[in-house]
């Protein structure tokens, strides 16, 4: 009896075409394209006869006749004959099962030896990864067929010695192609995420790297198996592959050359074969390439650029309270530049408490996620984080390496990225990937981490979770994806949730609807909330207290119902004015910011703000003023705090004040 689907109904699976991989609907796409159809047409002939041949023609191609010795073509004889009278034209394509065989083991050995020395980085520390990466590099300098000779010499002659020498000739390119897809998917947002939630170095190669660069290995690996077919028809040629009595196309190749000037069809056939199945592998890989959207040279794909960091805020701690969740003194962070070291984040202080949201504001490259990152243990050598305090729920951060605060950050700390579609693992489901935070730290069954994923997406208002979670996250909306990344964050309970620019891509109703829900989970669950923007409006609409930063430190820090009316440095009061609204007046400029943000590679002596503000004196530009904290607990670094500002600025910001009193009123 039939059974009907309904696909709003949670305990139902999905239909086949909709659970059907995302990636094979590309790969079937291809075949629908005139290079892919063919090539692709091409290369199953090829494989068929790889398989058939063998079993059709044999006793055809080893059937001798001395009475037709090197005989031209002819009806009987498509291609002639060999020197004891055998069929060529059969010999060719019983012939395809040895040649296209062990080309593809060749290329096996060479993707697999290729693939364990490229994540071997991934695995091993900075200074072996460094010394496997120049191995590879040296290695990958030399031309594949001066290697494969050198292997084969070492290997010794034969089929075995010609597959090994291949192989490893192989592997370099494809151990450069890996580190290189390895280094571009760890700088993505759902690895860091799964760094804090605990995974080591093992998982996060097996569960989230290498099943993301799967598929432009087998692109490469495609277009790579034609090189090694006629590397190995290459050296069977020059006696050092297929050996008699066997015979591949290579060996054919060879023993025809000797008579080619009597009976040139006895080499031309066996190398039309290498031809025609070197070109279809080494197109089909190009059409899927194309199709799929990759690089598909091999061991010449663009390293992807990593995400330049920005940095984070701060505000006074306090001595031990039992309401602070995270505390924060001092904090900088080192990276290296090309001119010496860098500082994206200088002396940042700011504590958080229980139920409270926090926002950061500030233009790019201000500092706001490299200290997001330094919180989560997230930079890396050569980056260094140095502070004088830094804790979370009362434990010091700094004491010992990330791995010995694995389950605390895992536990109490969860990070909301900015790209919701760079946030999830694109080749799992959403609910296992879900489900492994909790099975990762808490003593509960896979059943029970995958309910408490259907749990929590629905707690984050996703609907039909349970169907949901059955699905990939291409499968989800923009708004759903950062909905079920913050349901991601909720799977163990956390104190403390830091956002980072988690309403970037959305639209205004799903961005206010997100807004809305991290409020909620702030109120119900008493989750101390970092946010971080460059977006004023929104801060000032969320947050109970607002961290201003340029040049990687804070120059203020005030109540967020004051931004508007009570903002004291000309930067917040900049980044007030210049944004606009519905009752901006018509006759007025729109106000800028002039100049650009300082170099974190070139911070200038004094106040770093200087070259831009409008009240900049000598005083200014020869000191760099403190942040200093007044009786009511407002902290502002700047000479010239809550002076006028020139008569343009100042009538921006005098309108912007009425406004906001008006509506206060």
């Amino acid at each position: 009896m039939a059974t009907t689907l309904d696909p709003t109904r949670d305990d139902v699976p999905l239909e086949r075409a909709r659970r059907r991989p995302r990636s094979l609907d590309r790969w079937l796409a291809v075949l629908r394209t005139p290079v892919g159809a063919s090539a692709g047409l091409i290369l199953a002939l090829v494989l068929l006869f790889a398989v058939f041949a063998p079993v059709i023609w044999t006793h055809q191609a080893n059937a001798v006749d001395t009475n037709n010795i090197l005989a031209g073509p002819s009806g009987r004889h498509w291609v002639g004959t060999d020197n004891l009278g055998r069929d060529l034209f059969y010999r060719v394509l019983v012939a395809t099962r040895l040649s296209v065989g062990l080309a593809l083991l060749a290329t096996l050995i060479a993707v697999v030896l290729g693939l364990v020395l490229g994540a071997l980085p991934v695995l091993t520390g900075r200074l072996a990864g460094r010394a496997i990466t120049a191995a590879i590099n040296i290695a990958v300098a030399f031309p594949g067929l001066l290697l494969a000779l050198f292997f084969a010499v070492i290997f010794g002659i034969g089929i075995k010695g010609a597959v090994l020498a291949i192989g490893v000739a192989g592997a370099p390119t494809f151990a450069r192609l890996t580190q290189t897809l390895a280094a571009g998917v760890a700088q993505r947002d759902f690895v860091a995420a799964a760094r804090i939630a605990g995974a080591g170095r093992i998982r996060l190669l097996i569960r989230h790297i290498l099943p993301n660069i799967a598929e432009p290995l087998v692109v490469n690996a495609t277009i790579g198996a034609g090189g090694a077919l006629l590397a190995f028809a290459g050296l069977s040629f020059l006696g050092l592959g297929v050996q008699a009595p066997s015979y591949d196309w290579g060996a054919l190749l060879q023993d025809g050359l000797t008579g080619i000037y009597v009976h040139p069809a006895g080499a031309l056939a066996p190398g039309v074969a290498i031809v025609i199945a070197g070109l279809a592998f080494n197109l089909f890989g190009e059409a899927v390439a194309k199709g799929i959207g990759l690089t598909a040279t091999i061991g010449h794909l663009p390293l992807r650029p990593a995400a330049s960091p920005s940095a984070q805020a701060p505000s006074t701690p306090s001595a031990e309270d039992t309401d602070v969740v995270l505390q924060v003194q001092d904090l900088t962070v080192t990276l290296p530049g090309a001119n010496g070291p860098l500082c994206p984040v200088r002396s940042v202080t700011f504590e958080v408490r229980r139920a409270e949201t926090v926002g950061i504001v500030g233009e790019s490259g201000s500092g706001k996620s490299v200290t997001a990152m330094a919180i989560a243990r997230l930079i890396e050598e050569p980056g260094q984080v140095a502070a004088q305090r830094l804790r979370l729920l009362g434990t010091d951060l700094l004491a010992g390496s990330a791995r010995d605060h694995r389950t605390l950050l895992g536990r109490s700390f969860a990070m909301v990225f900015q790209d919701p579609t760079t946030s999830f693992n694109p080749t799992r489901r959403v609910g296992r990937q879900l489900a492994e935070v909790a099975a990762q730290h808490q003593d509960i069954s896979r059943g029970q981490a995958a309910a408490r994923a259907v749990e929590r997406l629905s707690a984050v208002r996703v609907p039909a979770a349970g169907r949901r979670a059955r699905q990939y996250p291409h499968e989800f909306s923009g708004g759903m994806r950062q909905r079920a990344m913050i349901g991601m964050g909720l799977m163990n309970d956390p104190a403390l949730i830091i956002a980072d620019e988690p309403t970037t891509a959305l639209d205004v109703t799903v961005q206010r609807q997100v807004l809305q829900l991290l409020a909620r989970i702030r109120d119900e669950n008493g989750v101390a909330l970092v946010l971080i923007s460059h977006d004023v409006a929104v801060v000032r609409q969320v947050c109970d207290r607002v961290l201003v930063m340029y040049a990687g430190r804070i120059v203020e820090d005030l109540p967020a119902d004051e931004l508007t009316t009570g903002a004291r440095h000309p930067y917040t009061r900049a980044l007030v004015t210049a944004v606009p609204d519905m009752n901006v007046s018509v006759d007025l400029p729109l106000p800028v910011i002039p100049g650009r943000p300082v170099d974190p590679g070139h911070q200038p002596v004094g106040c770093a703000y200087a070259a831009r503000c409008p009240l900049a004196d000598q005083r200014c530009l020869a000191e760099d003023p403190e942040l200093v904290t007044d009786a009511a607990g407002r902290r502002v670094a700047c000479w010239h705090a809550g002076e006028p500002l020139p008569d343009r600025w100042q009538e921006l910001v005098t309108s912007r004040e009425a406004l906001a009193g008006r509506e206060a009123s």
